[in-house]
């Protein structure tokens, strides 16, 4: 908030604004005590000192050695990472024109703009778009890697087959989709109308477009997934399987019961990095296969973003709209952990 000037509490200011400086102050308070809470605890905990006493017979003698050590890490991230963020910041707060030298300061303006606009909308495509994504390509990739993971001839070709999308970038996937998906020429249409059914218009559909959207991120992902469980699938102990069978248990509760609990860890890790990759990596599969359309049902944070940043000029709100697309992500991420972590089981 310091760096705003408390700009959001000047006369004239819209409540909106008051608002969201309220947040910043708040937020940035919370942030200044737990870095206190922490201090303290470390400085003033018994049992803090204990294990700091106890953690001394592997500390460096000096500051340099460590520091050398860690000096090409902190590096990068202060450029690539640190510096970034907080110059993203800066700009948000900026009417910033790409090609144009001159800024001006704006306040909290590039925020509160994106509640007076259709934002709400690509928040919904989003949501709506990176939970399929994340579903269906877990549940798909699952099913898959459990059908690969039994003996039978030529399982090795299978499962390579099966990891090669992963190698396709996510353009090429979105041509390919394209390609398929296309109304007219597509082998998609081609097959319904074989069947005798009337060929749907994929791309030109709001619906059908995020369904495409989402079945061309969900291939490009198939293979990553797909090795994870099979992995996963190695190390579900036999002898709880054995158990299970012994007691009765058919194949769809063994299933149930056992493996998917054991898989808790992987599954786990795949819905993080899933999530991550539906809100910032599938700009390519858009941008080759419908372009954000039709009416913007397929248009994306991300995607609004490029387009507000490299076409339309705008650097000031598209650092506005990249910093809320990184705090959704945030606050997505932390959710998972409390939520999805706490039912997650290392070992049998």
């Amino acid at each position: 908030m310091l760096p705003l000037n408390f700009c959001t509490f000047e006369a004239g200011r819209k409540p909106l604004d008051m608002l969201i400086g309220g947040v910043l102050v708040a937020a940035g308070a919370a942030l200044a005590l737990e870095a206190v809470k922490y201090v303290v605890r470390m400085r003033f905990t018994p049992r803090a000192l204990a294990e700091t006493q106890h953690q001394q017979q592997g500390v460096f003698r000096g500051w340099l050695t460590p520091f050398l050590l860690l000096a090409p890490t902190l590096v990068i991230l202060v450029l690539f990472l640190y510096y970034p963020a907080i110059d993203n910041f800066r700009l948000s707060t900026l009417l910033a024109r790409l090609g144009t030298p001159r800024t001006a300061f704006v306040c909290v303006d590039n925020f509160t703009r994106l509640f007076q606009e259709d934002y709400y909308q690509v928040v919904f495509n989003t949501l709506v778009i990176s939970s399929g994504i994340v579903i269906f390509g877990l549940l798909i990739s699952l099913a898959i890697a459990y059908l690969a993971f039994q003996q039978v001839t030529g399982i090795g070709i299978y499962r390579t087959l099966l990891i090669w999308p992963y190698a396709v970038s996510p353009a090429v996937a979105g041509i390919i989709f394209l390609v398929m998906f296309d109304p007219v020429a597509g082998v998609i249409n081609h097959f319904i109308e074989l069947l005798g059914g009337t060929g749907l218009q994929w791309i030109k559909d709001p619906w059908l477009g995020r369904f495409t959207i989402v079945a061309a991120s969900v291939w490009k992902m198939l293979g990553y997934n797909v090795l994870f469980y099979l992995a996963g699938l190695q190390n579900v102990p036999k002898d709880l399987l054995e158990a299970a069978a012994i007691d009765g248990a058919n194949a769809w509760q063994r299933f149930r019961r056992v493996t998917i609990p054991s898989l808790s860890p992987i599954t786990f890790f795949l819905i993080v990095t899933n999530v991550t990759y539906a809100f910032f990596d599938i700009f390519g599969t858009i941008d080759f296969l419908t372009k954000g359309g039709p009416a913007g049902a397929t248009k994306v944070m991300i995607y609004e973003i490029y387009e507000l940043g490299i076409l339309e000029y705008d650097l000031g709100k598209a650092a506005a709209q990249s910093i809320v697309l990184f705090l959704l992500v945030i606050g997505l991420t932390v959710l998972q952990f409390r939520t999805t972590g706490q039912r997650v089981t290392y070992g049998a």
